[in-house]
């Protein structure tokens, strides 16, 4: 099966540790998912993939890292992100949950680098990558994507309307071999890269772009 990939995504210095404060009060051991979106806006989906990755993996903390602007999106459909990061923070629910802007501060881009920095920040860490199953469709096509399996365990949330394209994706077939059983998932945070895993739960159907659909209608109606 031939795979699209551009290379490996190219390393920069990064903040050094210490040089910025990111707002994110981390220890060595934690296992703290890492949750990246527009959440343009966030909604209850969102809210069911972190929950559920929280739930599964065992995790001590999830990190929404709000995006500044995803780069495979136009962005004359972003709220500004002061206003997208309000609405993370509405439905990130209890102190586990962390609503972070730490991509605009750092002065990253993609998402590969966004891992690489907090890596570096914050060693002994275990950290998780979280993503929709949607995201996994089309995760062949970011930059980097197979230095992110291999920089840190994944965890794919089952979401409406890709769980067939999903199990089948590149990046699915690629790192078969590194799969998880479902029954495992608690261990995968402990567990060195690359590995992942595919959860499923109780689908939760709402999304950003039918919420901006439903928004723009009622203005002009």
């Amino acid at each position: 099966m031939p795979f699209f990939h551009a290379g490996s995504a190219p390393r920069g210095a990064g903040p050094l540790s210490g040089a910025l404060r990111d707002g994110l009060i981390l220890s060595p051991g934690m296992k703290v998912g890492l949750f990246g979106g527009s959440f343009n806006p966030a909604h209850d989906g969102h809210a069911h993939v972190a929950e559920t990755a929280m739930r599964r993996l065992g995790l001590d903390r999830v990190v929404w890292l709000v995006s500044p602007q995803n780069p495979l999106k136009d962005a004359r459909h972003s709220a500004p992100l002061a206003e997208r990061m309000a609405s993370a923070r509405e439905h990130a629910h209890g102190p586990a949950m962390i609503v972070s802007d730490f991509e605009s501060r750092v002065g990253v881009r993609w998402t590969v680098d966004t891992l690489r920095a907090l890596v570096a920040r914050h060693p002994g860490v275990n950290f998780v990558w979280l993503m929709g199953s949607d995201n996994l469709a089309d995760f062949h096509r970011w930059r980097g994507w197979t230095d992110i399996m291999r920089l840190m365990p994944v965890a794919v949330i089952a979401r409406p309307g890709s769980l067939l394209d999903s199990r089948t994706a590149p990046a699915a077939a690629r790192f078969s071999p590194f799969r998880v059983p479902a029954a495992q998932a608690g261990l995968l945070p402990s567990l060195k890269a690359p590995a992942w895993t595919y959860l499923t739960a109780p689908l939760n159907p709402r999304s950003s772009t039918a919420i901006r659909a439903a928004r723009a209608g009622e203005k002009g109606a």
